[in-house]
């Protein structure tokens, strides 16, 4: 996952990212350089999510000449982002992304998870630049991931293997917005620390902070237990905000159900990709595609 290789295609692509608080695009340069960025509030936009997206992808496209659209999306969704259903995204439900997108600016576009961009990223220009295998994973407001093995992300039948936030951490727990219960996302998101504490993550207390660690790296030992990977890299506002003792937690919760004797070392270290790691991710979805 540390190939930059440009093909054919010279010019810059367009990169959007769709998550439940914010959306971002950007203009992003073929060596990953963000050459203009603007972001929308999910929350200031009411139920029409498309025209404000619409908008904002002209404004950037405007003048330019770019190849191709790229986007991370919540989801889950159909392969390809046919449609999208993000489960915290409620004004779409079976959303047909991919044509309304290429309708209206015009581009050919390709559309995958956000955190399987995000996974992409981390393989080209993050922590797991030199790994082969590792999983990529996001503790924020959800919690969601990418699984790269032998240097290939793992797609699934449908292409939304890797929704980490859904492995089951506690029997009969708190009631998932999947319609299951305790998902490791309705117990150690950013949503599910609210509604549990009724404090905002940042204000978690030190019982919560580990809690939620602890519960992440169960989920995250199980995992590679049973994929044979070593690292994973974690990123979001929960966990980064939580510091380095999240780490240290979850790292020894992982290996305490991590135990067969490939999993020895396992370790959970933070992602080596800033906040533009999800642009420069939704980039290489289009990337990805268009090889």
């Amino acid at each position: 996952m540390n190939s930059t290789g440009d093909g054919d295609n010279a010019a810059p692509c367009l990169a959007l990212d769709i998550g439940a608080s914010k959306i971002d695009g950007a203009v992003v340069s073929l060596d990953g350089t963000l050459l203009q960025r603007e972001r929308l509030n999910v929350n200031e936009l009411g139920s029409d999510l498309l025209t404000p997206i619409v908008a904002m992808l002209q404004r950037l496209q405007k003048g330019k000449e770019v190849s191709y659209l790229g986007v991370g999306c919540a989801g889950p969704m159909t392969r390809g982002g046919e449609e999208v259903s993000p489960l915290n995204i409620p004004q779409w439900r079976n959303f047909p992304l991919l044509a309304e997108l290429e309708k209206n600016t015009g581009l050919k576009t390709y559309v995958d998870g956000d955190a399987r961009a995000l996974a992409l990223a981390e393989g080209v220009y993050g922590a797991a630049k030199n790994d082969a295998s590792y999983i990529s994973m996001v503790v924020s407001t959800g919690i969601g991931g990418g699984i790269v093995i032998n240097g290939r992300l793992l797609d699934g039948e449908t292409g939304n293997s890797g929704h980490v936030g859904h492995i089951n951490v506690v029997p009969d727990g708190s009631l998932c917005s999947c319609g299951a219960r305790g998902c490791l996302e309705a117990e150690a998101s950013g949503w599910a620390i609210e509604a549990m504490t009724g404090k905002s993550a940042k204000d978690a207390s030190s019982e919560t902070r580990n809690r939620t660690a602890e519960l992440v790296g169960r989920g995250i030992g199980s995992l590679c237990s049973v994929l044979d990977v070593s690292n994973c890299y974690v990123a979001g506002s929960v966990a980064l905000g939580f510091g380095e003792e999240f780490f240290s937690v979850a790292t020894k919760a992982a290996r305490s159900v991590a135990r067969l004797q490939y999993s020895d070392g396992l370790n959970i270290e933070r992602s080596g990709l800033g906040d533009e790691g999800p642009l420069l991710g939704a980039a290489l979805v289009g990337k990805r595609g268009n090889q």
